[in-house]
């Protein structure tokens, strides 16, 4: 029998609650043998799993392949509805990437942005926005809580998919600066980004950024293809020299996508038993491999596992 199935209704609220300490508990007690996060993976159910909403999916296409990125509009709803006009009239269509520096973020956007008769025209976007570095906790917003403690805020843990952080007696959620997540490039002023300029984390994570930088997103698949990106020897990363650059193909909506040229895919999510099951499957590594078990783990070392729909 697979353990989860015995996982009782007490805990499965308490999961719901946030509680995840409780359900790491209940499934290390529940299990004879601890499994690997595969095996977990393996004993998934298809309520598991969620689609990407199309119209909160950005496709990146470059020369050598797609980059899959999800908007995050509960956190961003700005940025998100200004990326979706920008996407529609095709702002980011042969622009390029402009930065890549080592161990930290890749970045893209106009070349010739700081150049007023040369900047490419935003049309109906806007170029600045109201900042979106954080936003109220309610209850209406999903938060699943890490049982071990942060560095950089009184809560870490998953809401609506993404990796964030959270300060009870401020009422404030935020997103966290993990592998992958793409944020909005701005100047010394909070109000002064608006999605022109994006990034992506490449490095170890630089946490430091929390609610510095309005977080729009993470890529769901691609990665490779950013982080292999060659790096810029100019300073903080960025090329010296225009054929230096990576240009971009496009990007647009999954929405205005034809449904054969779209790219199928489903996201663990961060609410269930099963992901609770993979937290502790990496949290206590018991591999043959591993003869000490961490027994913690850090927001940004959770993975999100992304698939390609199982054939029905």
């Amino acid at each position: 029998m697979n353990p989860l199935s015995r996982t009782s209704a007490a805990v499965r609220c308490a999961l719901a609650a946030g509680a995840l300490s409780l359900v790491l508990s209940a499934i290390t007690h529940a299990e004879s043998k601890p499994r690997t996060m595969q095996q977990v993976l393996e004993a998934s159910k298809p309520s598991d799993w969620r689609s990407l909403d199309p119209q909160d999916t950005l496709y990146l296409d470059l020369a050598a392949g797609r980059v899959v990125i999800e908007l995050a509009p509960a956190f961003a709803p700005l940025h998100a509805e200004n990326l979706r006009t920008m996407a529609r009239e095709h702002y980011f269509d042969g622009l390029a990437f402009v930065r890549a520096q080592d161990g930290f973020v890749v970045q893209w956007g106009d070349p010739e942005a700081e150049d007023k008769d040369k900047a490419r025209p935003l049309g109906k976007a806007s170029r600045t926005l109201a900042p979106e570095f954080e936003r109220a906790t309610s209850k209406d917003l999903s938060f699943t809580t890490l049982p071990d403690g942060d560095v950089y805020a009184p809560e870490v843990g998953f809401s609506e998919g993404f990796p964030a952080a959270r300060d009870a007696r401020a009422g404030k959620t935020w997103l966290a600066h993990c592998y992958g997540m793409v944020g909005a490039g701005r100047d010394n002023a909070p109000e002064s980004g608006g999605g022109t300029e994006l990034y992506v984390v490449i490095g170890h994570a630089p946490r430091q950024l929390d609610r510095n930088v309005a977080i729009v997103g993470r890529v769901v698949q691609g990665m490779d293809l950013l982080a292999s990106l060659p790096r810029g020897g100019g300073p903080m990363g960025f090329y010296e020299k225009p054929e230096q650059r990576t240009a971009i193909k496009t990007v647009r909506l999954a929405s205005d996508v034809p449904e054969s040229a779209r790219t199928p895919l489903e996201v663990l999510r961060t609410d269930t038993p099963t992901f609770a099951a993979l937290v502790e499957s990496r949290r206590n590594r018991r591999d043959d491999w591993y003869h000490v078990p961490a027994g913690k783990i850090d927001l940004c070392s959770v993975p999100i596992p992304v698939r390609t729909p199982p054939a029905r």
